[in-house]
């Protein structure tokens, strides 16, 4: 299947579609700012050739032409936004540097607002592109598996179930020819020779089915003649999918309790987006909604526009959360939670609820780094000191940085938790987020949030 190998070309084709997608946006923010879509104006010329410069640094460091075939479209599309944001933090930081006001902030709004769409589209359609084709018999990879078991015949099938990744499934080595049944090759020290006739490209190691001796030798030959070989072992069996590899020295060490957030790069790449974010909120949004607010909220009851409650962040740590104030000044606030027609909630304070609005302030905890934009929401601390005896592993949702917004809201979970159920299921959802985060999963939960207020729910109240 060599002929059909296209995979050189890949990074030229990746760069040069991405920034077709970047220009597209300039040229789009041109026509809606200007009226044409090619403006000759020297300083915004200036402005595209750094654009382009910067993604073009941030396209190789980030390695965004490596897609790796196993990856899923969740996968593919994670790493391009995290480039993006990257991308966006590099241009912020220019920008506040360089100080350059005679810029169109809309302008650049508009420009990465269609780049990011244009994007999210063209890797979508190559990432379905590339697995139809791969089905087709095109663009694969010869592999084989050494060692037979239970792993190795889950491993054949997830090949065979899964045929856009594009692994061709050869057949097994292993050392009992009686007990591997199918597309048995031969005994272990047959590899090498059927290898170099049949052009396999990767070699699955099976353990505990091989003696250490054997996967040395098996490494070192295929290191030799350029073949990616890799080791399969029961810790798949653990029924954790939070698995990482850690080195002590060098010993290999399983960490079954891995959290995606734990990575200081993933880290950097969450906080640069909350940090973006929030700046835009509070550039083009609070500039002239929280003078109308505090207007409003003043002129209906006596008392402070902001309601400010401590409340357990990451690592259960508490931290001063910020919301507009929607109750009359009351003493029950840190003691009994907002029912249905609570005589408590104002006027104004109950639109502000059923829309949300009432947790904008919270960007300023997400600026200062108490919250994240996306996360599990945070609780009053009597809650918390409530249902955690009652919930097993509640306390993981503290793991990472509370949020605006999180997955449980996005499905529905809102408002009161007058039953067990309510926040059982919360945590269900907000410890499937810390597991399995991704900038992706932020992105949707956002949207599905956005989706969600505009729709309104029985349960904002």
């Amino acid at each position: 299947m060599s002929e059909h190998r296209f995979s050189k070309y890949f990074p030229v084709l990746f760069l040069l579609a991405d920034l077709a997608c970047l220009n597209l946006g300039i040229f789009s923010a041109n026509y809606e700012r200007f009226g044409g879509l090619l403006y000759t104006n020297e300083s915004y010329l200036t402005l595209q050739v750094v654009l382009n410069l910067a993604w073009l640094m941030i396209f190789f460091s980030t390695k965004l032409h490596e897609i790796s075939r196993e990856f899923r479209l969740i996968d593919h599309l994670n790493k391009v936004l995290t480039g993006l944001v990257i991308n966006l933090s590099v241009v912020f930081a220019l920008w506040f540097v360089a100080k350059p006001f005679y810029y169109s902030r809309q302008h650049l709004f508009i420009t990465y607002l269609v780049f990011t769409l244009l994007l999210i589209f063209w890797r979508s359609v190559w990432h379905y592109f590339i697995r139809y084709y791969r089905r087709k018999g095109y663009n694969l990879r010869n592999v084989v598996i050494v060692g037979y078991g239970e792993l190795a015949t889950d491993l054949e099938r997830y090949f065979r179930y899964n045929p856009g990744i594009g692994y061709k499934f050869l057949g097994y080595f292993d050392n009992n020819p009686e007990e591997a049944r199918g597309r048995y090759l031969g005994m272990v020290n047959e590899v090498k020779s059927y290898v170099g006739k049949h052009s396999v490209d990767v070699i699955f190691c099976c353990l505990p089915r091989l003696y250490d001796k054997e996967i040395k030798k098996l490494i070192d030959f295929a290191e030799n003649n350029l073949i990616k070989i890799k080791i399969i072992s029961q810790f798949s069996r653990l029924g954790n999918k939070s698995l990482s590899i850690q080195k002590y020295g060098d010993i290999p060490v399983i960490n079954v309790g891995a959290i995606p957030l734990d990575s200081m790069a993933n880290q950097v790449i969450k906080r640069a987006f909350d940090i973006i974010f929030s700046s835009l909120v509070m550039i083009f949004i609070f500039s002239w909604l929280i003078p109308i607010i505090s207007l409003l909220i003043k002129m209906e009851s006596p008392g402070p526009v902001f309601f400010k409650q401590h409340r357990n962040g990451r690592d259960n740590h508490p931290f001063l959360c910020w919301k507009f104030r929607t109750m009359v000044v009351n003493n029950e606030a840190d003691s009994k939670q907002a029912t249905k027609n609570d005589p408590r909630i104002t006027k104004i304070g109950a639109i502000l609820r059923k829309t949300s609005i009432d947790e904008l302030p919270q960007f300023i905890n997400v600026f200062l780094g108490d919250m994240s934009v996306v996360g599990p929401r945070p609780h009053p601390i009597k809650l918390n000191e409530q249902f955690q005896p009652k919930i097993d592993r509640f306390i993981q949702r503290h793991a990472v940085k509370p949020g605006i917004t999180g997955l449980a809201q996005a499905k529905g979970f809102r408002g009161e938790t007058s039953v067990f159920s309510d926040m059982s299921g919360r945590v269900r959802l907000d410890r499937f987020y810390v597991k399995n985060w991704s900038l992706v999963l932020d992105f949707k939960i956002i949207l599905l949030t956005v989706i969600s207020i505009m729709k309104g729910s029985e349960n904002a109240y």
